[in-house]
């Protein structure tokens, strides 16, 4: 699913996939690069500000943190690469069939960069951040929706029984479901909303200081500068707000009489703001990827169910789950069987 996703990000912001699935590689090491930074990073993040300087110098003599800090290069270099081949063709007079994401802020440097302070290193950045977090949280939940469904038989049979009658009524299309089609199948989005609930893809905590004058949180007082922050995870699974089964992967529960109130304490799910703030972050917080993270995996769930059947090669082994910066799972060996 990660090369999926990556793959994703390449049609998206680049108007051409990398190649991952094609060529079943790992194009530029772009996964191994992350693989071995994110714990790096992970690290300095949640440390005290005073030991971070420490800790990244020590990179020189502790091989782990310096095979991190050599991998975030890699992934700067690649989005120098990927501006310098925009601007490339954009200099050659290349008119592209489509406007891809890239094209945006290339568009906002060139007509009004010096107006609103916007230039090349902001469109490096901008591409820097989708290699760097486009893809392992949308793989995640895609892992964790399809993982969840064939260790819940029930629920697999009745979503491949929603997708074939939709199907049969001429929605979702063919060969490909569009996301506007699969936003509309209940239980679809049912099945999406509680693997990303009974597996957050961020395992941080992604704080936040106390404004000045201090403020209460639930019933308890902070000063102003207290980094606060809280789990997605422990949120996802307190009971008294996802019910005495809040340890079990039900996606019936998003057809309960209180799915309105669970919706408001999900912090990664497709809902509208501005009643459910909360999810994939708020404000000028939101995460800037939600909509393709939620575009891919509405349209690859249904399209691989209505295609194939699938089915854990080894149902009694759980998977594995590593927790970083992301909560990455692994160990889903799958079989696949065309319908």
């Amino acid at each position: 699913m990660t090369r999926y996703a990556f793959d994703v990000v390449g049609e998206l912001y680049f108007s051409r996939m990398f190649g991952f699935m094609k060529d079943k590689h790992d194009y530029r090491g772009y996964i191994a690069s992350l693989d071995i930074l994110l714990p790096v990073m992970t690290a300095a993040c949640v440390m005290p500000t005073y030991v971070r300087p420490v800790f990244l110098l020590g990179g020189a003599v502790v091989p782990g943190v310096w095979d991190g800090l050599k991998k975030l290069r890699d992934i700067e270099q690649a989005a120098e690469s990927c501006v310098h081949e925009r601007l490339r063709l954009l200099e050659e007079g290349n008119e592209f069939k489509r406007k891809d994401i890239v094209a945006s802020p290339f568009e906002i440097q060139q007509e009004k960069g010096a107006k609103v302070d916007f230039g090349i290193v902001d469109v490096k950045l901008e591409i820097y951040i989708a290699l760097l977090a486009g893809s392992d949280t949308t793989a995640a939940a895609i892992t964790s929706v399809l993982y969840h469904l064939m260790k819940t038989p029930s629920a697999y049979r009745r979503l491949v029984e929603e997708i074939d009658s939709a199907t049969e009524s001429g929605q979702p299309s063919r060969p490909n479901i569009r996301y506007n089609e699969a936003v509309k199948l209940p239980f679809l989005d049912a099945c999406c909303k509680e693997g990303m609930r009974v597996h957050p893809s961020v395992g941080l905590t992604l704080p936040r200081h106390v404004p000045p004058g201090g403020c209460s949180i639930s019933g308890q007082w902070f000063d102003a500068g207290t980094r606060v922050g809280v789990n997605a995870a422990v949120i996802h699974f307190d009971k008294s707000v996802f019910g005495d089964d809040a340890d079990e992967s039900k996606p019936e529960r998003w057809f309960r009489e209180d799915a309105t109130n669970m919706d408001r304490y999900m912090f990664q799910a497709r809902t509208r703001a501005p009643l459910y703030p909360h999810c994939f972050g708020a404000g000028a917080r939101t995460c800037i990827g939600k909509n393709i993270s939620l575009c891919a995996m509405y349209k690859v769930v249904p399209q691989l169910l209505r295609s194939y059947h699938l089915e854990l090669a080894e149902p009694r082994v759980l998977w594995e789950t590593h927790n970083y910066w992301f909560n990455k799972p692994s160990n889903v060996q799958t079989r696949l069987r065309r319908r």
